[in-house]
């Protein structure tokens, strides 16, 4: 068997495809001009975001029987030619939901306590207590658009965190954990972004969530609301927010994905209600190393012939 990595891919991981068979590993080769000649025979293809699994790709792998995908998105790869071909796509379920929920946590405390600013204010030589009199996260809305795995484990968090808790998912079932267990309230889109004092994104990008959050809907947030992105870039309209966010329309944004990596030259890194992460969001040690073997082992289990648990679509 040949498998071939085209990014980055924690050692434990590469241990379990190495065991399987010929593995070539490049983190680099995603963006080399010989990306397209080093899947030639492969029977794997390991990818994380940057690789894109294009017909071309999939047609000089002739052979080809899998595609991993370090990750829960799967914007870049053809699925429906995957399909065609017969080759399956496996990813990593659920292995960084935990790291997301706690980047979202992060987030919403770095709003509403401002540690790191008040840290240098003193550095500064200031004592401004007054001006670092900020809010609590208990008895704050937390509006979730989109209530699968990482939403869910979102919700329990901030249900102990004294939290009111709204939700939009139009593909989630009425009797789902959130709702039942974790006290979301499902509601319309409209409404949650009006209701909401913090707005976490956890939806694919696809043709109908691409600028889902556009000028008309941030004019529907509060003036002291917050929202965050740890989806995908261009599920935002980063224009609009911009000037939403220049204008004070909304108090603040976090987006630890944009429709451009790295976003050299976008106007939004001139703003200071803005924290702006390089795509982070999945990334602790923990969840690399479930990433990595859980996704090894799902290709192993194709290149056997075995079922997989985690096959997109």
């Amino acid at each position: 068997m040949k498998i071939v990595v085209t990014e980055l891919i924690w050692e434990e991981g590469l241990e379990v495809l190495r065991q399987m068979g010929e593995t070539d590993y490049d983190p680099d080769l995603w963006k080399k001009d010989s990306l397209i000649s080093a899947v030639a025979g492969a029977d794997a293809v390991v990818v994380r975001n940057q690789t894109r699994v294009s017909r071309e790709l999939l047609a000089a792998a002739a052979g080809l029987k899998v595609v991993g995908r370090l990750g829960v998105g799967l914007d870049n790869i053809d699925l429906e030619a995957c399909k065609q071909l017969g080759v399956k796509v496996v990813f990593a379920r659920n292995a960084n939901a935990i790291s997301v929920a706690e980047y979202v946590f992060a987030a919403m405390l770095s709003f509403s306590r401002q540690l790191d600013r008040a840290a240098e204010d003193v550095r500064k030589g200031n004592w401004n207590r007054r001006r670092f009199t900020l809010t609590e996260l208990y008895g704050k809305t937390l509006g979730l658009i989109g209530v699968g795995e990482i939403g869910s484990r979102l919700a329990a968090r901030a249900r102990a965190f004294g939290m009111n808790l709204v939700g939009y998912d139009p593909y989630l079932p009425p009797y789902e954990t959130a709702c039942t267990e974790f006290g979301v309230v499902m509601t319309g889109l409209d409404q949650l972004l009006s209701q909401s004092d913090f707005i976490s994104l956890h939806v694919p990008l696809n043709n109908h969530t691409r600028n889902l959050i556009n000028k008309d809907r941030l004019a529907l947030m509060k003036p002291t609301a917050y929202i965050i992105n740890t989806a995908r870039g261009g599920i935002i309209d980063e224009a609009a927010l911009y000037e939403a966010l220049k204008a004070k329309k909304i108090a603040g944004a976090a987006l630890d994905v944009m429709s451009r990596e790295p976003p050299a030259g976008s106007p939004l890194l001139e703003l200071e209600n803005i924290i702006l992460t390089p795509h982070i969001a999945g990334l602790t040690e923990e969840a690399q190393v479930r990433t990595s073997v859980l996704v090894a082992r799902e290709v192993c289990k194709v290149l056997r012939g075995q079922a997989s648990c985690c096959l997109a679509g």
